[in-house]
């Protein structure tokens, strides 16, 4: 029986599914990026409870079809994202249609009726949240951040950047180095 919850993806999250699952005697389960694959048989009672001790703690258990697919397109794009070493050499949609089983324009479809954005949107936030983090890791310049996004041009990831934040790439690198500075001469 596979289980959907809705979390992000830590180590304390996941230590709070196991937790909630040994206190319910469910054992036999395999805890990975908002889902739990429990392989035994369990209750009603125990999925009831499951779900309002996991609700207590910031958690959710997710029931209807459409949450959990949300859910799975949401994970698609965070895994390939944020987790990956590099990004699909192919379309994104490509990528999201094969690891999730469905047609794109579906997945498109139900995520932008779901969530009131559309999937490339979401996708678009998603490489501008990773240009942020690798911009304060301050390893790679701005070039070798657009090649390794797949961005056509640095020109191309600055204007998305741009759109999304109101700032360019170099202003808000600036921005969070003179923050950090602040805080160190506290």
């Amino acid at each position: 029986m596979k289980l959907y919850i809705k979390y992000m993806v830590s180590l304390r999250c996941k230590m709070v599914v196991h937790q909630e699952l040994e206190k319910l005697n469910i054992r036999n389960a395999v805890v990975d990026l908002g889902l739990v694959e429990i392989l035994d048989d369990i209750t009603n009672e125990q999925r009831q409870l499951l779900k309002e001790n996991l609700l207590k703690t910031g958690l959710e258990l997710l029931d209807d079809k459409k949450s959990i697919l949300i859910e799975k397109i949401k994970n698609a794009v965070t895994e390939m994202i944020h987790y990956s070493e590099s990004l699909p050499e192919g379309n994104f949609s490509d990528y999201i249609s094969e690891k999730l089983g469905y047609d794109y324009t579906y997945l498109a479809n139900t995520f932008s009726e779901v969530k009131g954005m559309t999937l490339q949107q979401f996708i678009i936030i998603n490489k501008v949240e990773k240009v942020k983090e690798l911009l304060l890791y301050d390893e790679l310049n701005l070039t070798e951040i657009s090649y390794k996004l797949n961005y056509s041009s640095v020109a191309h990831l600055s204007n998305q950047f741009k759109k999304i934040t109101g700032l360019s790439p170099s202003f808000y690198k600036q921005l969070k180095k003179k923050r950090l500075k602040n805080l160190e001469d506290l």
